[in-house]
């Protein structure tokens, strides 16, 4: 560990209207609410220094996020629960961190670490029922892979991978269904919840659209399969 240096693991959020941030802007809301705090942060090394600050994976604008994780670097201990005081009262109420946490400091990085992610998809209209949802989703898992078209490029995922624990689909309402489903992440990209549930539905001749998409959680998968949260 570098001397007087301490790595602090924040547990923040990106809901309702501000789910609409891009990663930047997400960022910099981050880094200016702890600048406001008066936390004595650390600095990084070279020509422009900056915050020593670090994101797990980001997420697409619009889709909301319940436990973010942000690591900030601190220039001495203070303690999880007087930095949660200070920093929450310089974020906005969405955006404010929930849990803290000191890691080790040769912990790997947390978009490196964070492999899975937790998703709930709200379908709304179209008849949507959780048999039909279901039905959808069952039939193109059962293909073993499937592509998607994104911004003029198709991309062929493999569902053996990419889905490391069953997904869940439970009736909401008369006529909305909600779909838990855990993806894995990774350096060449992830598969989109919204994007996979649409490709099913599609399929299957269903109307139903999404109405809204919420990462809960970030997990740590160990090489023996077993899902962990950072914190």
């Amino acid at each position: 560990m570098a001397s007087g240096e301490f790595r602090l693991r924040l547990c923040c959020g990106k809901r309702n209207k501000l789910r609409f941030l891009s990663h930047l802007e997400y960022a910099h809301a981050i880094e200016r609410g702890i600048r406001r705090s008066g936390v004595e942060f650390c600095l990084t090394q070279g020509y422009n220094p900056r915050m020593k600050l670090a994101f797990g994976p980001a997420l697409p604008v619009g889709t909301g996020g319940m436990r973010e994780y942000v690591d900030l670097w601190l220039r001495r201990y203070v303690p999880t629960d007087r930095v949660l005081n200070v920093v929450q009262s310089s974020l906005a109420q969405d955006l404010s961190p929930s849990e803290a946490k000191y890691v080790h400091m040769r912990d790997p990085s947390l978009s490196a670490q964070c492999t899975v992610g937790v998703y709930e998809v709200l379908l709304t209209g179209g008849g949507a029922t959780e048999q039909t949802v279901c039905t959808a989703l069952n039939n193109l898992i059962d293909e073993g892979s499937v592509t998607i078209k994104q911004k003029g490029r198709s991309k062929v995922y493999d569902l053996t991978t990419c889905l490391p624990k069953e997904i869940v689909v439970r009736q909401d309402s008369q006529d909305s269904v909600r779909v838990g489903l855990s993806i894995r992440m990774g350096s060449q990209g992830s598969l989109r919840p919204e994007a996979l549930i649409v490709e099913a539905l599609h399929r299957q001749d269903c109307s139903a659209a999404v109405e809204s998409v919420m990462r809960l959680d970030t997990l740590i998968e160990s090489k023996t399969g077993l899902l962990k949260r950072p914190i």
